[in-house]
């Protein structure tokens, strides 16, 4: 294991069942539509009486101080706003929020993963904001369109995005250049690939270790996937097809790197991280938070790149920071009008955030010179196009933790890769019906 920082990171990905405490139905918390308040205007300004904030976040490692600093500066421009920040560990806070938003002690503002605003929007702890949206005259032009989307349930809007947070392709140019390859040309295709490994394997090294955990195999199946043609689940999210053809096809690639030599079997969790790290192996499919780690080790020779293409289209698994409006056992108009205030605001100031280790959600700033000086995190800007960003369903934390264990068997070599997907997605499929009858949808 890596230390606590990983950890924490590793709860940037789908939930694995976190948020379970979100199926508690909220019948204490406010359901209706705000008053209008006098003292504001969806977001752009507030005029109103002095206001205390309570944000809830997940930022426990280098980019918390990132966030903290924003934060600070809001407060310095704002004087009758305070914005107040409580931090926790992700699975900590998505089983802590239910509860407090259903007592009255919940934030007044949340930080969310898009994979997650379906269940809280569903079971009642977040409201609406497409006044936001429509007051600030923000539209799906001013992000990007899987971002944007993602911030939908039942075609309401429940999150205003602040980033994209995607899965990227490090390459070690060391042990590149060991075995012959040019250091500065990461392959970029299946056949490139599949060259560049055989080369690697015949200087001795197992150029791309397959994880069979989330982080990071399930998530390299998951993107893997969508660049096959195929999806985890339908349109509708209401039936599981991670057993496609496509999907057997991509999970078969992998394994058989495997059996070919290219990857040790059974990986332990973050070996196939810290091997590159050490030079042991070329390759690693990991996600854009692994960059300012990896600059903390000068003597690392490494780059970054958008993943290869190894199916027919460019897909890569990511997930996206959202901010929320909690609802509120009695609404406060002026709070609700100050907490659109300071979404928006930190919506236009994400470059600093960007620093952290995050692709801004807002066009102008990825846009913007500044930006692109960002170059390590800028390589990654162009998979927000293609992005492969979970359903808006709610409780999918539990049936992707099915798809991840899935995986895990068919890379384990305890089922073949059709039997593992097919098994699962029998599971997943009877987890969905649950679903269904627990949300009401």
């Amino acid at each position: 294991m890596m230390q606590n920082d990983m950890s924490r990171r590793r709860l940037l990905g789908l939930g694995l069942g976190l948020g379970a405490a979100a199926t508690l139905t909220l019948a204490g918390c406010g359901g209706g539509d705000e008053s209008g308040p006098a003292a504001g205007n969806g977001g752009k300004d507030y005029t109103g009486p002095k206001v205390d904030l309570k944000l809830w976040n997940g930022f426990t490692g280098g980019d918390g101080d990132i966030f903290k600093t924003l934060v600070n500066q809001f407060n310095s421009e704002h004087q009758n706003i305070a914005v107040s920040i409580a931090t926790y560990q992700w699975d900590d806070y998505y089983n802590k929020l239910p509860g407090a938003a259903s007592s009255g002690n919940g934030p007044d503002i949340a930080v969310m993963h898009m994979d997650q605003l379906a269940t809280f929007a569903a079971r009642g702890v977040i409201t609406e904001l497409d006044d936001v949206a429509k007051t600030l005259e923000l539209s799906e032009g001013d992000f990007a369109p899987t971002v944007w989307q993602g911030g939908l349930y039942n075609n309401k809007r429940y999150g205003i995005p602040l980033d994209m947070h995607p899965l990227g392709f490090y390459y070690n140019k060391a042990v590149m250049q060991k075995a012959g390859l040019d250091p500065n040309k990461p392959p970029t295709t299946k056949d490139d690939y599949t060259a560049a490994l055989t080369e690697l394997k015949k200087s001795g090294v197992q150029g791309f270790w397959v994880s069979p955990f989330q982080f990071t195999g399930g998530m390299t199946f998951y993107s893997l996937v969508h660049q096959w043609g195929g999806s985890v689940f339908d349109a509708e999210a209401t039936k599981a097809v991670f057993n496609s053809d496509q999907a057997v096809e991509a999970c078969t690639w992998l394994v058989d790197l495997i059996k070919q030599g290219h990857s040790p079997a059974n990986v332990g969790q973050d070996a196939d991280y810290l091997a590159f790290k050490s030079g042991k192996n070329a390759f690693n499919w990991n996600g854009i938070w692994q960059i300012n780690d990896l600059k903390k080790s000068p003597e690392i020779q490494w780059g970054v790149a958008p993943l290869p293409q190894i199916g027919s289209q460019p897909a890569a698994w990511a997930n996206s920071h959202n901010f929320t409006i909690v609802k509120q056992r009695a609404n406060d108009a002026n709070k609700v009008s100050a907490a659109k205030v300071f979404i928006n605001w930190l919506s236009q100031h994400s470059l600093d955030w960007a620093k952290g280790g995050q692709v801004p959600a807002r066009k102008t700033v990825r846009d913007s010179a500044e930006f692109k000086a960002l170059t390590e995190v800028n390589a990654l800007a162009p998979e927000l196009e293609y992005a492969a960003f979970p359903p808006a369903a709610p409780g999918l934390g539990e049936v992707m933790t099915t798809f991840y264990n899935s995986f895990n068997e068919a890379a384990l070599g305890k089922k073949s890769p059709k039997q593992a997907l097919d098994d699962g997605a029998a599971k997943a499929n009877k987890q969905l019906e649950d679903n269904r009858k627990k949300y009401g949808s």
